[in-house]
């Protein structure tokens, strides 16, 4: 075994999202569409002694180490026979908590990866998937990042062809916290007027009037900052803005680099080149 082994995890944005239908199980079909984000986790995973150690750094995270999902991961290739010898792992956060960017679920997915390697444990991509998949719908896109279509609870993947390289992507999180349980309450599920994957393979000033995320219309409601940050966006020149999965992450694509990231000192931003 290497002595350790450091990797960056992404996030994600949703391009749209659209809840379809609750389902017997009481959880809700969606669609919606995966794209990778230059934003980065940071991991260092090494050989430790005696028991398994998280240690972070970075943006603060809220709960027991223990329950995190990255040492949930290294519990999991254990209990699925896996030879993992007790590892000491340094979590530097930098994408935000809570925000609709799937960075516990990146950082759960790619431990598995980590540890895989590091360890030499015989897992191909799909199989690696698989386990990503019991820890969390959305993990596995994160094994081998690139755009997806994601069906069923968000777990169901299709290969997407999608580049939004050249764009500039702006991100936007302020204070604002926005429950999963929340999010589904105030959404009423429909079958959407446009298909998303149609509406994706327009121009990207095109998708305003087609592609929406269904759980804006109740969490503005109940969080208007998110709207006036989503506004201001579009004023400053976005072709096209939105809320990240259920929040609270504010996007906008740019074709030019705005220059507007001061208006938004008071919160997390992000922006980068695609």
């Amino acid at each position: 075994m290497d002595k350790s082994l450091a990797i960056k995890t992404c996030c994600k944005i949703n391009l749209g999202l659209n809840v379809v239908e609750r389902r017997p199980d009481g959880y809700h079909n969606i669609e919606t569409i995966f794209y990778p984000v230059p934003l980065f986790d940071e991991l260092t995973i090494s050989e430790g002694c005696g028991e398994d150690e998280l240690t972070l750094c970075g943006n603060p995270l809220e709960g027991n180490p223990y329950d995190n999902l990255v040492l949930r991961a290294v519990r999991l290739l254990r209990q699925e026979g896996y030879q993992v010898p007790p590892l000491r792992v340094d979590l530097k956060k930098v994408i935000p908590s809570g925000a609709g960017l799937g960075g516990g679920s990146s950082d759960a997915a790619c431990t598995i990866k980590a540890v895989a390697q590091l360890c030499g444990l015989p897992l191909d991509e799909e199989r690696m998937k698989a386990l990503a998949g019991t820890l969390g719908a959305d993990c596995p896109f994160f094994v081998n990042p690139c755009p997806l279509y994601a069906e069923g609870i968000g777990d169901v993947f299709t290969p997407v062809q999608l580049n939004l390289s050249g764009w500039y992507l702006m991100l936007v999180k302020p204070d604002v916290f926005v429950s999963t349980r929340e999010a589904y309450a105030g959404v009423h599920p429909h079958v959407p007027l446009f298909p998303l994957l149609e509406t994706a393979a327009m121009p990207v000033g095109q998708w305003p009037d087609r592609m929406t995320n269904d759980f804006e219309e109740s969490i503005f409601l109940s969080h208007p900052l998110l709207a006036e940050i989503k506004d201001e966006l579009y004023s400053q020149g976005a072709a096209y803005a939105s809320m990240s999965g259920s929040g609270s992450t504010i996007f906008g694509l740019f074709r030019s680099r705005p220059a507007c990231e001061p208006l938004f000192a008071d919160h997390f931003t992000f922006l980068c080149q695609l």
